[in-house]
């Protein structure tokens, strides 16, 4: 058979599902001889259309068959080689190996961070050698010689920023070679193009004797073309395009582009890249053919739509400069029956909606489904959905290893070190479910939960030592005594799990010592459970081949560089389920969808950003550059995103769907989705019945609000011994006073949180109380034992250096107000000293942190503040009365010292805040007089026992039940408000 005179070409349209269409007509054409069949060779992109054919091939068989061999011509942007089909062994001028994808990586990384400027770790080393990697590709896929960089005169024309990078782009491009060279491989890329130009030249001088045929191809590149080009021309060769635009006029396709250059400037305008057809055309143009030699695919399949589908979806898609068109459009030219749109007003209602069509598709008999999303978060949420009803779809995009279980360890493993095991990093991975793994995990989380509790508050030291010294037994009494005790008794099994891993670290500067001690680490504190399953081998391979490489890698390994840098290389990998999700739905992405079509596909998150996605900024070549020396613009990307989106239009059900608001704010409908609308006009519509579904399946039919909280204990559990500090909330907001006291619920301070008002109270009044206990009543002895607080080893340097000076001078203030008032004759009888008196028939409870015996012989309360102290006002009202309490409990004798029950004649709050431009002032709730509005001095303890035998006679020896209320006149700190489910009555009748 000899050669042919036209070359054969072919196409499927948009509105056929290719793959089964494709499948048909070669069993049509090629079926009736098995042997026949199996001698011939299909090729297509990438391994992921192989499985798509295949799989057509098995349905369309109906019994045994020998498949045709099908071969991937390889993708570099998926780092797929070219099939071994067209990769032969034995051959006379063997082409060179391609250096692996990962210590290619690495080489540039390191080349990067030794030819820059400017110090760049190994993260940031990896990611811009990725990107330089990838701008070497497209010069090799695109066949622009290196010397192409050298020829251009634009330095002038360039900002300061681009220039540098384009010289030290210039100074890397020049080294890469001698690195292959050196290695004795050759780019992916370049290998690709050796392999295709060698079969070219093989089947120009001996075709195949079987039939061969090219299918779906869009890639642009001239080594691809010129092969398309050769099988078209075989006696048995034929080209199979996917979703080639028919229908658009000639107009229209040369609208298009690209351009013949301007005779007198010498440059070409730029075509539209972001048109779905323009891979295509350029394709056709690289081939030496038109649109005009391509014939229409004679075979379809169960699963095509009506052809007008494919007219309509080519006027949505028209160049811009013609859209005025849409205009004349008759109704049928914009019908898009088959077609839905939804548009709701959250991702998650996306979802749920989804996920209703998803089902409503699965209980109708033999359809079949699938959602075709580039949006991964979308995804997750529409499988987690799916569960609900026991359905697991398919989900063939797989999700990055950076967010499975065996890589958030990894990366967990970094910052914990990164950070030296700061309580948040720390706790995390401790936490991680893959860590102590097995029998044992019940006892390590309770270890765990108790070093929890003690790491809440600020951070202590850094390092496994800073740990040791929280834990470390401490002088005098601690409440959390025996927390701290059985914590450091699991400690010891942490810590000798932590410490290798710390001190390996230590003395591992490099990059491939690190990994090694990851590596190692990571299997003795999983049980080797991160390795384990599909997910732990991806993950094992994928560090192996790191480890590997990181002898080629960067130079300068800093370790707060080591989590930026895993979660790089760990969430370019994704992993796919294994296989066994449901037979008729599925979850797919962009590059999962192409050749796949389905009885409905469900296009979701048509949102600009997420479909088409923001090109990803070039950090080497401008704009202006790629487009001079013949590279493809960023927005070639919105072109592939834009056909595949054509493509899955092409189904007989399809679905649209985006959100209203995105995770970040509002967001903007895709230019897809704007384009399919304005094109529609009133032929647009709207799949509003999935959105009521969504929101009425977890409707309530009947509203029941939480009423106001109101519990009513008996009194034999009602507290008869209370602490004066807790009168307050008591009048206050009794439910939470109940809380507290009776379901004794204490709120937890935040892990690794700063130092606010609470630790410095508390600060403050211990250097009080062990200066009144311990020392001789030397005032200058006081400045000394608070610093000696901050020297303190479990006190984090950043603490001490914080608030330290505001604390001295606060302390500072009270020794000079302290030896003033001696002077004047007052004497201090107690400090930090516990009291209690029987009142209205309860125990009252209280710490005077300081008491005085005035000239008079009357006593002096001092209550002291960090912060701004309760006003005049509050107290009057009753919403303060610690301080009158405290004089209470003196005037009855409660404070050893005041057996005579002298009158207190002195209430004073000294408040360590600062005024003015100096720490620490004194205030009085009262006055001799009563000005201001003041209470009479001689009358405040009277009135506030007065108020306390109200309050107790109400809820502590009465009946009163503990309302939840929020009074404004008293400090709120919400501690039980979620409790109480504030937010569900505050603010409603429940008249």
């Amino acid at each position: 058979m000899g050669e042919r005179t036209r070359p054969a070409l072919f196409n499927i349209p948009a509105h056929r599902a290719f793959s089964d269409a494709l499948a048909t007509g070669i069993l049509a054409r090629h079926g009736d001889d098995p042997m026949r069949l199996a001698q011939g060779m299909i090729l297509l992109p990438n391994n992921r259309a192989i499985r798509s054919v295949s799989d057509a091939f098995v349905r369309k068989s109906g019994g045994g068959l020998l498949l045709p061999r099908l071969v991937a011509l390889g993708d570099p942007d998926l780092g797929e080689q070219v099939g071994g089909a067209l990769d032969p062994l034995g051959e006379d001028d063997p082409i060179a190996p391609a250096i692996a994808p990962m210590r290619r990586q690495m080489i540039l990384a390191r080349m990067v961070q030794q030819a820059s400027a400017h110090p760049v770790d190994a993260g940031q080393a990896l990611k811009l050698a990725q990107a330089l990697g990838a701008v070497l590709d497209q010069m090799q896929v695109e066949r622009v010689p290196m010397r192409a960089l050298a020829e251009l005169s634009l330095s002038d024309d360039l900002s300061q920023h681009w220039q540098t990078s384009l010289r030290l782009f210039g100074l890397l491009l020049a080294q890469w070679p001698q690195e292959l060279a050196r290695l004795g491989c050759i780019d992916l890329a370049d290998r690709r193009n050796r392999l295709l130009d060698r079969m070219t030249e093989r089947w120009t001088k001996a075709p195949p004797e079987g039939f061969v045929i090219a299918a779906g191809m869009s890639t642009t590149a001239p080594a691809v073309a010129m092969l398309l080009r050769r099988i078209a021309m075989l006696p048995q060769g034929a080209v199979v395009f996917a979703g080639l635009d028919q229908e658009m006029d000639g107009d229209a396709w040369d609208a298009i582009g690209p351009f013949d250059a301007d005779p007198l400037t010498g440059r070409a305008p730029a075509g539209h890249e972001t048109h779905p057809q323009y891979a295509l055309k350029r394709l056709l143009d690289r081939m030496s053919v038109t649109r005009d030699d391509v014939a229409l695919w004679r075979w379809g399949s169960e699963h095509d739509a009506r052809a007008v589908r494919g007219r309509n979806i080519s006027n949505a898609m028209l160049p811009p400069r013609l859209t005025s068109r849409w205009r004349d459009l008759r109704t049928a030219d914009r019908s898009l029956a088959g077609v839905e749109a939804l548009e709701v007003a959250t991702p998650g209602e996306e979802a749920q909606a989804i996920a209703i069509a998803l089902r409503e598709a699965v209980e109708t008999p033999g359809r079949t489904a699938a959602l075709v999303t580039p949006d991964r978060q979308l995804a997750t949420r529409v499988s987690a959905h799916l569960r609900r009803w026991g359905m697991e779809a398919d989900d063939s995009a797989g999700q990055p290893l950076s967010r499975l279980p065996p890589g958030t360890l990894l990366i967990a493993m970094a910052e914990a070190l990164a950070e030296r095991f700061a309580p948040v990093a720390l706790l995390t991975l401790l936490k991680h479910p893959l860590v102590m793994r097995g029998e044992g995990r019940l006892a390590w989380l309770e270890g765990v939960r108790g070093l929890d509790l003690l790491l809440r508050g600020p951070r202590p030291r850094a390092g496994i030592h800073g740990i040791d010294l929280l834990l470390a037994e401490r002088e005098g009494e601690d409440r959390q005594s025996a927390l701290r005790a059985r914590t450091r008794q699991w400690w010891g099994e942490a810590r000798a799990l932590l410490e290798p891993l710390e001190q390996a670290f230590m003395a591992a500067p490099d990059l491939a010592g690190q990994l090694a001690a990851i590596r190692e680490h990571a299997g003795r504190l999983s049980h080797d459970a991160v390795w384990a399953g599909h997910q732990g081998h991806a993950a094992a391979d994928l560090f192996a081949e790191m480890e590997e490489a990181a002898s080629e890698g960067p130079r300068q390994a800093d370790i707060r560089a080591l989590p930026a840098l895993f979660d790089h290389l760990l969430g370019g990998l994704s992993v796919r389920p294994p296989q066994g999700g449901h037979p008729r739905i599925s979850i797919l992405g962009l590059i999962e969808a192409r050749l796949v079509q389905t009885d409905l596909m469900i296009l979701g998150g048509l949102n600009e950003g997420t479909w088409p996605g923001l090109p990803a900024p070039d950090p080497w070549l401008a704009p202006r550059i790629r487009r001079e020396i013949g590279l493809p613009g960023l927005e070639s990307r919105i072109g592939l995103a834009a056909h595949d989106f054509a493509s899955a239009l092409g189904a007989p059900q399809v679905l649209i769907t985006r959100a209203r608001r995105g995770a970040g704010g509002p967001a903007v409908a895709s230019r897809f989705w704007l384009r399919l609308k304005a094109m529609a006009g009133p032929q647009w519509k709207s799949a509003d019945r999935y959105a009521a579904l969504a929101q009425a399946i977890d409707h309530a039919e009947e509203h029941r609000p939480a009423r106001r909280p109101a519990p009513a204990p008996p009194s034999s559990v009602r507290p008869k011994v209370i602490p004066v500090t807790d009168v307050d909330r008591l009048k206050a907001d009794p439910y939470a006073f109940y809380a507290k006291r009776i379901l004794r619920l204490a709120r937890l301070d935040p892990v690794d949180a700063d130092a606010g008002p609470a630790w410095r109270g508390t600060a403050v009044h211990e250097i009080l109380q062990r200066w009144a206990e311990e020392g001789d009543g030397d005032l200058a002895d006081l400045e000394a034992r608070a610093r000696a607080m901050f020297d303190r080893p479990d006190v984090h340097p950043l603490l001490k250096a914080l608030w330290q000076p505001r604390l001295i001078e606060a302390i500072r203030w009270i020794a000079a107000e302290v030896a003033s008032d001696l002077a004047a004759g007052r004497k201090i009888l107690s400090v930090e000293t516990e009291g209690r008196a029987e009142i209205a028939g309860v125990t009252l409870t209280g710490k005077a942190d300081r008491i005085d015996l005035l000239p008079d012989g009357r006593l002096g309360i001092v209550d002291y503040k960090t912060g701004k102290p309760p006003s005049a006002r509050q107290v009057k009202a009753g919403y303060a009365l610690q301080l009158g309490l405290l004089g209470l409990i003196a005037e009855h004798g409660g404070f050893p010292g005041t057996d005579s029950a002298p009158v207190a004649g002195s209430f004073e709050y000294w408040s360590l805040a600062k005024k003015g431009d100096a720490f620490g002032y004194r205030e009085s709730p009262v006055d001799p007089l009563g000005k201001r509005d003041k209470i009479v001095t001689a009358d405040f303890t009277s009135q506030v026992h007065a108020q306390f035998e109200e309050i107790a006679a109400a809820w502590l020896n009465g009946s009163a039940p503990f309302d939840a209320q929020v009074n404004p006149e008293v400090a709120n700190y919400g501690d039980y408000d979620q409790l109480m489910r504030l937010e569900e009555w505050y603010g409603r009748d429940d008249g």
